[in-house]
């Protein structure tokens, strides 16, 4: 093709494909016009067709990939007005896709809705029910000159199964969702079948046909798989590995509930030493974010002890407070200690050469321990100065936060350490470093959190020197800070 034709033949991957997840024509009877489950597109193609994500050959391409809404059995069609001759220049598109699906898919559409309406009365989810629950469908009302309608309003019931690769039926299922982690996870990659140990988190609406109620019909949204890892001495730390939800059912609050499903297995399994993920992208990490701290703020013994007797007061005046009580840079340049702290302390001792790593890769010495160790005193001495009573906080979340009762309570619930320091440090910015509250709070919580960050950011801070090492320790510590504050403002107080 010549050059200055070549964009004419050129499509976007990510435009061209459509996907569709398709109903039973007695199944698609029950949809309210908000409803659509049909021709949404990918958000990454780079997985099957290179970084530039284009499909070279053809023109006015159109690329239908259709899954059973519940088996997911696959129907691929490829419409184009024009192609070039075949050469290496043009992609063969059915070719590089059914790389990356399982083979026996359709390509004839009438015999792909016959099994699609077999596949409604037949297919059920395999694995083990772990959790369900109901949403009322919020139909709109229509308005202006016409007449107003209201939509028949449904409850719709939400199943979590359990699988393994030993579930009946499970690993072909697997084959055909798997395409989701590469078209929606950046980076994604499918795992090896070859590991035995992999678990999965698999959601399914579940609708009533509303022609005839006693016939229930399963509807795939999404899923998660999990890893577990030996954890000393006889239990295993499950790991979160891929985690997707796909289009249509998105920014409903299915993600929440399918992240909380496979939570509350952790916590009830008593083999399961604690939950981990593996490299969140940002909006995962959110949703990861907001469910631990609501289901911490619904935790009455946990609360009580964070935050002393009468924590429902505080919880209520925290409430009332929020959106104004924050005071990212209470003295104008985001600094307040003026170089003058056991943190600045330590910056100094690692400027004076000491507290470097011990060669093996972790960071971690004995020298390093005792600086850590010279912050956790000045931590305290701020706390138990003059007025100390007046201060500190009357439970257990300080700052300082008890350090035996955060060990104490991160097992219990579970969780990996970086993440329950994490959601420590923004209750502790929610319900103690408030507006009003003494200074030398706001300076212990300064304290806590850049101990924090500069033990998980020490092979980095240690190869600057001290004044490069504070500025970045610090702009650091505000930008936490100032995220915190993004992700409080998402979660309501019970």
């Amino acid at each position: 093709m010549a050059a200055t034709d070549a964009h004419l033949w050129a499509a976007d991957a990510n435009e061209a494909i459509h996907l569709s997840l398709v109903r039973a024509a007695a199944d698609k009877a029950s949809f309210n016009s908000r409803e659509h489950y049909e021709g949404f597109n990918p958000c990454f193609t780079y997985p099957l067709f290179g970084e530039d994500e284009k499909i070279y050959g053809y023109r006015d391409l159109r690329i239908d990939l259709k899954f059973a809404s519940g088996s997911l059995a696959q129907y691929l069609s490829i419409q184009h007005s024009d192609k070039l001759p075949a050469t290496s220049a043009v992609d063969d598109i059915e070719g590089t896709i059914a790389k990356s699906i399982p083979p026996g898919y359709y390509t004839d559409e009438a015999a792909f809705l016959k099994r699609v309406e077999e596949d409604a009365i037949t297919f059920t989810p395999p694995g083990t029910r772990a959790h369900s629950y109901s949403r009322r469908t919020k139909p709109p009302i229509g308005k202006g000159k016409e007449k107003l309608v209201r939509e028949v309003e449904d409850t719709i019931d939400f199943e979590v199964y359990h699988c393994t690769w030993n579930t009946p039926g499970f690993r072909e299922l697997h084959r055909r969702m798997q395409l989701f982690i590469l078209l929606y996870i950046e980076g994604g990659s499918y795992i090896k079948e070859e590991e035995d140990v992999w678990q999965f988190m698999v959601l399914y609406e579940k609708r009533k046909r509303r022609g005839d109620p006693s016939v229930s019909t399963y509807h795939f949204v999404g899923y998660s798989t999990l890893y577990p890892f030996y954890c000393f001495p006889e239990k295993v730390r499950l790991r979160l590995s891929q985690f997707v939800i796909v289009p249509p059912y998105q920014q409903e609050g299915h993600g929440s509930a399918l992240y909380s499903a496979l939570y509350r297995y952790v916590r009830e399994a008593p083999d399961i030493a604690e939950l981990t993920v593996e490299d969140p992208v940002e909006a995962f990490e959110d949703l990861r974010d907001r469910n631990d701290l609501k289901m911490l703020l619904t935790e009455p013994t946990f609360m009580r002890e964070a935050l002393g007797e009468g924590w429902e007061s505080a919880t209520k005046s925290s409430q009332k407070a929020k959106g104004h009580r924050f005071h990212p840079y209470a003295n104008g340049n985001g600094r307040g200690d003026n170089g003058h702290t056991p943190m600045d302390r330590l910056a100094e001792a690692y400027a004076n050469g000491h507290g470097h790593g011990n060669g093996n890769g972790n960071g971690r010495s004995s020298p390093m321990q005792s600086q850590i160790q010279a912050v956790d005193e000045g931590l305290h001495a701020i706390a138990n100065g003059n007025g100390a009573q007046k201060m500190r906080a009357k439970g257990k979340l300080g700052p300082p936060a008890d350090r035996a009762w955060m060990e104490r309570r991160r097992v219990e619930l579970k969780m990996a350490n970086r993440q329950f320091s994490r959601l420590v440090e923004m209750l502790m910015l929610r319900f103690v470093v408030v507006e009003g509250c003494d200074k030398r709070l706001e300076r212990a919580y300064r304290m806590w959190v850049k101990e924090r960050l500069y033990r998980f950011n020490y092979e980095v801070l240690a190869q600057l020197d001290k004044k490069e090492r504070q500025q970045k320790l610090d702009e650091t510590f505000w930008a936490v800070r100032k995220d915190y504050q993004r992700i409080l403002a998402m979660v309501q107080d019970p």
